[in-house]
């Protein structure tokens, strides 16, 4: 019996083992892909990941020299040099991203779907047939309401939300962005930075209570169609807006 379970718990580790190997196999093949992307389209990449490299590695030797602590401080300046070459390569990774979903229908829901931290996000919880949308995020500042689309529709959808919303979360705060580049608006690039600078309101208990009151309210509201995600180039809007219609 005892020589069974061991067999067992062997066999386990081995499994779980071979498993991460698997999902390390599969992060390098996407960095290295990803890597691949972003030189092809941004020429300055590789010369600022080197420059950055050199310029650590440079310090960490300056500093090794004049402490007389070379061999213990060049290996750091090594390691670290590496870290920010793949710092500064995620972020340029990043804007290009961003760039390219920029004013693309469904951008802001993606961008909040993939925030950082404990956000509660339902995307589209209003919506139009050109594609206007509202997006709902429940978190520590309270509700905010995220619209995206023509400035005009998506103030009387932002409103209607608020109201809808208002009744059921009590003194919760209730925030409106609209994401665009216009005066009043939010960028989407800075569209995670500017919820996590909004005020701490709410603590974990409140934020699951709500969720769960919006989400009653929400489910008996039609969703609009919106697409999950942003839309690709040259995508025929008249065909998404004949689907929104259906539904």
């Amino acid at each position: 019996m005892a020589k069974a379970q061991s067999n067992t718990s062997k066999e386990a580790k081995a499994a779980a083992k071979a498993t991460r190997r698997q999902a390390s196999r599969e992060r390098r093949s996407q960095l290295w892909q990803a890597f691949q992307m972003q030189r092809k389209e941004d020429k300055r990449l590789i010369p600022y990941m080197l420059g950055i490299f050199a310029l650590v590695v440079a310090v960490f030797v300056g500093l090794g020299l004049a402490f007389d602590q070379l061999v213990f401080l060049t290996p750091i300046g090594v390691l670290l040099g590496i870290l920010a070459a793949f710092i500064l390569f995620g972020r340029r990774v990043q804007r290009s991203v961003f760039t390219k979903a920029e004013g693309q229908k469904g951008a802001a829901g993606w961008a909040l779907d993939n925030m950082r931290g404990q956000w509660r996000v339902k995307q589209a919880v209003a919506g139009t047939t050109h594609l206007d949308a509202v997006h709902r995020v429940i978190g520590k500042p309270g509700v905010i309401l995220v619209g995206e689309g023509a400035p005009s529709r998506v103030k009387g959808l932002l409103d209607q939300e608020k109201k809808k919303a208002a009744r059921v979360v009590g003194d919760t705060p209730i925030y409106l962005v609209v994401v665009g580049n216009d005066d009043g608006q939010v960028s989407l690039r800075k569209l995670e930075r500017h919820l996590n600078k909004l005020p701490a309101n709410i603590d974990r208990k409140r934020i699951d209570a709500l969720e769960g009151r919006l989400a009653a309210l929400t489910g008996r509201q039609p969703g609009p169609g919106m697409p999950k995600g942003p839309m690709p180039q040259g995508a025929k809007v008249r065909n998404v807006q004949r689907a929104a219609r259906r539904k």
